[in-house]
C-alpha cells in the first residue's frame, strides 16, 4: 500500500502546478482533480470498513476537502489516507472480513489492501493520462492486484499492461477490448466449525512452492495433496481458466484460526452438470469430522448453482477413511474402476 501511494505522489507531485480541475482524467468522466480526490476517499473508506469491522453496508461518511485545498494538499491527503489503510491492514487479524459488495459481500485485510493498491494505480494512470505525463508503476504492484482481484484474467505480456487491459484502459494483442469489468475477492463459506476460504492465484502459487499460503497449519505445513492441488490451480490461472468458486478452498478452524486441510473442485461443471471434488487433510486434523463437514457444505453450495446436477468424488480402493467421509456426507457409490471407486451426490 505504501509503495503504491509513494509512486502516486511521486508521479503526480511533479505536476501540481497544472490545472487538474479543468482537465478530464483519461477515459473517465471525472476531472483529474475529482479523480485524485476519489483516490483519497476510497482509501479512507476501506480503512474505516476494515478497522470498524463493518459487516454490512457502507459507513455513513465521506471525505470532504477544504475549499482552498490545492493539488499538493490533495496528494498529502492521499498519503495520509493511504497510511491509515496500511495501518488497518497491518493491525486487523487474518480471519476478519468487512463489507465490500463485489462479488461476495466481504473482503479480508489482503483484499482491502489489493483494492486500495488497484485504486491508486489505476486512478494515478487516469490522472497522468489526462495531464499527458508518463506513468508505469513497479510490476510487482500490478501483479499483486491481478493475482488477488482478477483471478479469471489470463496473464499477459506484463502485469501492468494486463491490468490496464482488464480494466478497459488498454489493449492486448489477440484479446477483445474490455468494456465492463469488476474485480473479484475470494469466496468464503462457513460450516459448523470451519471457514472455507477460496484460494486466490497468489495463495495457490505460494502453496505450490512450499509456502504456507498465509495460513498457520495444524502440524506446521499443508499435506502433499494440497500442494499438488495448488499447482493445478496455478496452471488454470496461467491458462486463463481459473474460476474462483470452482477452485480450491482452505479449511480453517474458527476456534483457533488453524488450517486443517484443503478441498476443491477439479474445474467447472461439465456439459452434463457434473463437477468433481477432492480433498486432503493434514494428519493431525483427521478423525474429527472436518472433511465430512466441509464436503457437505461445499457440495450443497455446488448443487445450488444453476445447471449442476451432481457432485462426483473418486476415491482409491485402499483409502477406506475417505470412503467413509463421502458416505457420511451423503454420497452414493455409483461405479468401480481399476483401483478406484466413484461416488455421486445428486441434487
Amino acid at each position: 500500500m505504501e509503495e503504491a501511494v509513494a509512486h502516486c505522489v511521486a508521479t503526480l507531485g511533479a505536476v501540481t502546478d497544472r490545472d487538474w480541475a479543468g482537465v478530464r482524467a483519461g477515459r473517465l468522466e471525472w476531472s483529474c482533480r475529482e479523480t485524485a480526490e476519489h483516490i483519497a476517499d476510497d482509501l479512507i473508506a476501506y480503512a474505516g470498513r476494515l478497522a470498524g469491522r463493518v459487516a454490512a453496508g457502507r459507513l455513513p461518511f465521506t471525505l470532504s476537502l477544504d475549499g482552498d485545498t490545492d493539488n499538493t494538499g490533495v496528494l498529502r491527503t492521499i498519503e495520509a489516507t493511504g497510511a491509515l489503510l496500511a495501518a488497518a491492514v497491518r493491525t486487523t487479524p487474518r480471519a476478519v472480513r468487512a463489507f465490500h459488495p463485489y462479488p461476495f459481500g466481504h473482503a479480508s485485510r489482503e483484499g482491502f489492501a489489493a483494492m486500495g493498491v488497484t485504486e491508486v494505480l489505476l486512478h494515478t494512470h487516469d490522472v497522468a493520462e489526462g495531464l499527458g505525463i508518463g506513468h508505469e508503476p513497479p510490476p510487482e504492484l500490478a501483479s499483486f492486484a491481478l493475482t488477488r482481484l482478477f483471478p479469471q484474467v489470463e496473464p499477459g505480456p506484463t502485469p501492468w499492461r494486463t491490468l490496464l487491459w482488464a480494466t478497459g484502459r488498454g489493449e492486448l494483442p489477440g484479446r477483445e477490448p474490455v468494456t465492463g469489468w469488476r474485480w473479484s475477492n475470494n469466496p468464503v463459506l462457513r460450516s459448523e466449525r470451519l471457514t472455507l476460504e477460496g484460494v486466490t492465484p497468489a495463495t495457490a502459487a505460494d502453496l505450490s512452492l512450499a509456502g504456507d499460503g498465509g495460513y498457520t497449519w495444524v502440524g506446521g505445513a499443508p499435506a502433499d495433496g494440497t500442494r499438488v492441488g495448488a499447482g493445478h490451480a496455478v496452471k488454470r490461472y496461467e491458462d486463463g481458466v481459473f474460476h474462483p468458486e470452482w477452485g480450491m478452498y482452505v479449511l480453517v478452524r474458527r476456534d483457533d484460526d488453524l488450517a486443517v486441510g484443503a478441498m476443491g473442485f477439479h474445474g467447472v461443471p461439465d456439459g452434463d452438470g457434473r463437477v468433481e471434488i477432492g480433498y486432503d487433510l493434514v494428519a493431525g486434523a483427521r478423525g474429527h469430522g472436518y472433511a465430512t463437514e466441509a464436503l457437505r457444505t461445499l457440495s450443497r453450495r455446488a448443487l445450488e448453482r444453476d445447471g449442476v446436477r451432481a457432485v462426483v468424488a473418486v476415491v482409491d480402493h485402499e483409502n477406506v477413511p475417505s470412503q467413509r467421509v463421502v458416505t457420511r456426507a451423503g454420497f452414493t457409490r455409483v461405479s468401480e474402476d481399476v483401483g478406484q471407486i466413484s461416488y455421486e451426490l445428486r441434487g
